[in-house]
């Protein structure tokens, strides 16, 4: 399956992607990644691994609507058969997701459907909650919402700090969002209503598959 990533920053969970790729027998391969931003260190990591890169400024449109015809364009000529979201800092319409219906993933760091948004981490321990985690989702118009593939959750510590609980949620989104990659490159996923059925799902360790098969 050819998949097409959009950034806006570092590109981390880029980096696990292109990783996991280049795992041989890995059912995806990365088409190309696009960036909204000039300049950003993802592209550099797309270019260093011999992947097409794009930037597409959204500063540079009239509008939404002909910044995403040209992202829509760019991925339809790469054959993208699949977009992830990765530290893609813009809000996709309705008439884009429409255009890419299941075909759009992305990962965020909470549980959903709690802590929708940024700051994710600092409302988890402003809150008292017990677990952090991550969430690969399809893509719905609505902020954070979607079906949900896989979540990862990690236990809040006594006296953990905002930085602490990042670093290791982000160390459970490199693992999952490969998994989640894969298990739809597999032909595993089906989206019933707003629930994602995995077929001979088995959650490694730490891993919610939801639900499990």
């Amino acid at each position: 399956m050819k998949i097409g990533v959009l950034i806006s920053g570092r590109g981390s969970n880029l980096q696990a992607l292109i990783d996991a790729a280049q795992v041989r027998g890995f059912p995806a391969e990365i088409a190309l990644v696009i960036s909204n931003i000039p300049g950003v260190y993802g592209i550099e990591r797309a270019e260093r691994a011999g992947i097409p890169t794009r930037v597409v400024d959204h500063k540079s449109f009239a509008g939404k609507a002909p910044f995403e015809d040209a992202l829509h364009d760019e991925l339809t000529t790469a054959g993208v058969e699949l977009v992830c979201l990765a530290g893609f800092m813009r809000l996709l319409t309705e008439g884009f997701v429409s255009r890419w219906p299941d075909k759009i993933v992305n990962i965020h760091p909470s549980l959903l459907p709690s802590f929708k948004g940024l700051h994710t981490h600092e409302r988890a321990l402003e809150a008292g909650v017990r677990f952090g985690g991550c969430t690969v989702h399809f893509v719905r118009p609505a902020m954070d919402d979607g079906p949900i593939i896989v979540q990862a959750a990690v236990p809040i510590l006594t006296n953990d700090t905002v930085d602490a609980l990042t670093a290791r949620v982000l160390a459970e989104e490199h693992r999952i969002y490969p998994l989640a990659v894969k298990l739809i490159a597999q032909g595993r996923t089906r989206v019933d209503g707003e629930r994602v059925t995995i077929a001979d799902a088995e959650a490694p360790a730490a891993a919610l598959v939801n639900p499990q098969g």
